[in-house]
């Protein structure tokens, strides 16, 4: 049998590393139709891809290879938000993308009540919230840890969907709030706990996921074509890694990769570990370093707009002692098994630099210009380096094949 390797990429900061657009190169440069498979996270995710002949997407449920024909599936560890998959699939497949999709029946799956306890408590916590997305993702996992209350892939086929979401509603929600010592709602937030047009509303959502998403084990994948696993949100978030309670509720780097590769008797994995030219954090949370603007950078960002929830995207110059740790914890983290993992880096943004960048090691700050950042980063964290980004599209992306380490 043939050596089956799958390529990963995994953001190494805060998010907003490039990721969408370094698994559409890969997904491009597949030699048979390749498979991107999510393995963390969920809609909250939002990875960019923009091609030089104008097609532009944020990707959040569907894989980031769709526009070079990938399909998409997404894994157990993967949260799944009905709600809002058609509206991508419709915008995705209206660019030409790849939308078929399939789903291991293990995956979580968010309701709407899981984003209103989202929403209503962070709104509760002011000036000391934790950076959340609004879109019920913690929520969705604490939710699970009770069984008569976990809502899967598998369970939205079933005959008792309906009963099941209205336990949801009317008997989860209120425990969870009150444990959340969230007292009063807003009067919207009440009318929607109390609207029964959105359980109908929801179930037919669900009755669409069913009939466009196809049932299928992470186990199957060793069966498929090309694998690229694609992260979502960075390292620097993940649970075991970021800094409490500013984190997300999953494993964000390799641990949930390699127990994928291993239920599906693949031999390696090729990580690439990515990040900016520069440290951005979009949400509540420490970012040492940050400033307002970058002096070195003339940063272009469409993606990364203000909204309530996150505020504006913040930015500092790049920590190399700080990527070091992430990428060293994730790799120790991580259970490979007989799954080999040989890892290596990737830049993006180099673009923007405008004259000498900076790096921040051991505390002190050197100057370099953009077209040595990259190689001396590779050096300093020991990691072959596989690509660098010029430019927002597959044009700009310098692919290398290096001896991962």
């Amino acid at each position: 049998m043939s050596r089956r390797v799958a390529q990963a990429v995994i953001g190494a900061g805060y998010g907003d590393e490039g990721k969408g657009h370094l698994v559409d190169v890969l997904a491009a440069g597949a030699q048979d139709r390749p498979v991107v498979v999510r393995s963390n996270g969920g809609a909250q995710a939002g990875h960019t891809v923009a091609l030089a002949d104008g097609r532009r997407h944020v990707f959040h449920h569907i894989g980031s290879g769709a526009f070079a024909g990938a399909a998409t599936h997404l894994s157990r560890f993967f949260v799944h938000h009905p709600m809002l998959l058609e509206a991508e699939r419709e915008a995705v497949a209206a660019q030409g993308g790849c939308v078929e999709i399939s789903a291991d029946a293990r995956g979580l799956v968010t309701t709407p009540w899981d984003m209103l306890i989202n929403q209503a408590v962070e709104r509760s916590r002011g000036d000391g919230r934790h950076g959340s997305c609004g879109l019920g993702f913690g929520e969705t996992i604490e939710r699970a840890l009770d069984p008569a209350f976990a809502l899967t892939v598998a369970d939205l086929a079933g005959a008792g969907l309906e009963d099941r979401l209205g336990a949801i509603r009317d008997h989860w929600v209120p425990r969870r709030l009150a444990a959340l010592g969230v007292v009063d709602l807003s009067a919207e937030e009440a009318r929607v706990l109390a609207d029964d047009g959105l359980l109908a509303v929801f179930i037919e959502d669900c009755r669409r996921f069913v009939e466009t998403v196809r049932q299928s084990p992470d186990g199957g994948l060793g069966d498929r074509g090309p694998i690229v696993f694609e992260g979502a949100q960075g390292l620097l978030l993940d649970q075991a890694i970021g800094v409490f309670p500013h984190v997300t509720r999953s494993h964000t780097g390799l641990v949930n990769m390699t127990a994928i590769a291993r239920e599906a008797g693949l031999d390696a994995i090729e990580a690439t570990y990515i990040t900016r030219a520069y440290a951005t954090r979009h949400g509540a949370g420490p970012l040492p370093g940050a400033t307002a603007r970058l002096e070195a950078f003339d940063v272009v960002d469409p993606t990364n707009a203000p909204n309530p929830w996150q505020g504006r995207i913040r930015y500092a110059p790049l920590d190399l002692d700080r990527l070091a740790g992430a990428i060293a914890a994730d790799r120790r983290l991580a259970d490979p098994g007989p799954v080999a993992v040989r890892a290596s880096l990737a830049v993006t943004c180099l673009d923007q630099a405008r004259g000498p960048a900076p790096l921040v090691e051991a505390g002190g700050t050197t100057r370099h210009s953009a077209h040595a950042l990259a190689g001396t980063v590779s050096t300093r964290l020991s990691l072959p380096l596989k690509a660098e980004s010029w430019g927002p599209d597959r044009v700009g992306v310098r692919l290398r094949e290096p001896a991962v380490a």
